[in-house]
């Protein structure tokens, strides 16, 4: 062996080294959180939750759809992808003063962060000349913004964070195994790589996943340990449970048994301590109990309005009740 392939080796080595021991969360580990028996991992992802938030407080943010359909990529859960029948019609993006009365209502009726979301690949340097007057006016309301529109470069993430942009969500969707079951026109790195852009531009992140698309649980666990060994893990993340829409690929998957859904907001809570955990897709078939079952696990974040994109959302009243009746009040904007 020649002395410059062993010095590579050595060097892969410790490379190797370096990433192990800065794996907080093995995927190991994560599925042996989601196997503790039921009360156990409740009891311990409630202990994690008090420790770092108020346990009777949750966000309250909305999610509007500035750009509806036309998406030329192929995740197999999305009714807004241009290759599938699923009654969506593309659509241009919406008026700026829209937005903006849009984001009025949302804080009228308690939302503190608003989420602006594009069906995009990628968003193309002129569409962003409208997102930053759109991010610019909806801060000037006193709320937190957020941008979901694709992929991102760092020049483009870069502009939003100098429009005012506080958060950027870009999912990983699910583990690096199970990826290319449900997308094959980006690859996980092309999400790494957007999640990459936006810590260098100084930006929060909000990055989640969706359950419940045929994964297994140890798929699962990858996902949560994908999130929480991103350095930092995100401030903010999102929990989707899929919403089968006829027309896409993943319509007529079986369920997935909710207490599983559950889990996963336990062991997302108690691998990423102190991120906002949020309840996003699928509150609404949830209903009620599991829902408060999350809460208990430590979900302190929903999306709350009538609609997610173009999906349905438990109806501002209905969320109201249940919070009121479970005493959860809502963030301010001044809450930590």
């Amino acid at each position: 062996m020649s002395i410059s392939t062993v010095t590579l080796h050595a060097a892969t080595k410790k490379v190797a080294a370096v990433a192990a021991a800065n794996e907080i969360w093995p995927v190991a580990e994560v599925a042996a959180l989601f196997a503790l028996p039921f009360n156990d991992l409740m009891y311990r992802a409630q202990q994690v939750h008090r420790a770092n938030f108020d346990a009777n407080e949750i966000e309250l943010a909305t999610l509007l759809s500035i750009k509806t359909g036309g998406c030329p990529e192929d995740c197999g859960y999305c009714p807004q992808a241009a290759r599938y029948d699923t009654g969506v019609t593309a659509q241009k993006m919406l008026p700026v003063a829209e937005v903006i009365a849009a984001a009025q209502a949302a804080k009228d009726q308690g939302a503190t962060r608003f989420c602006m979301g594009a069906a995009w690949r990628a968003p193309k340097d002129r569409d962003l000349d409208a997102v930053e007057e759109m991010v610019k006016a909806v801060k000037g309301l006193g709320l937190e913004t957020c941008a979901t529109l694709g992929m991102l470069q760092e020049q483009q993430a870069a502009r939003l964070k100098d429009a005012g942009l506080d958060f950027y969500n870009h999912n990983l969707d699910t583990s690096p195994e199970f990826y290319g079951d449900v997308i094959t026109t980006r690859d996980y790195q092309d999400r790494l790589d957007t999640l990459g852009a936006v810590r260098q531009a100084g930006l929060k992140v909000c990055c989640g996943g969706i359950v419940g698309m045929g994964e297994s649980r140890l798929s699962r666990a990858g996902l949560i340990a994908q999130l929480a060994n991103l350095n930092p893990y995100p401030e903010s993340v999102p929990i989707n449970h899929l919403v089968q829409v006829e027309g896409t690929p993943m319509y007529g998957q079986d369920v997935l048994d909710p207490l599983e859904f559950v889990r996963t907001i336990a062991v997302a809570r108690i691998t990423m301590p102190k991120a906002r955990v949020r309840l996003s897709a699928g509150r609404r078939e949830l209903g009620e109990g599991i829902q408060t079952l999350c809460y208990l696990a430590g979900a302190n974040s929903i999306f709350y309005g009538d609609k997610l994109l173009i999906t349905g959302n438990p109806e501002v009243e209905d969320d109201k009740a249940l919070l009121g009746r479970l005493g959860i009040r809502s963030k301010t904007n001044q809450s930590a």
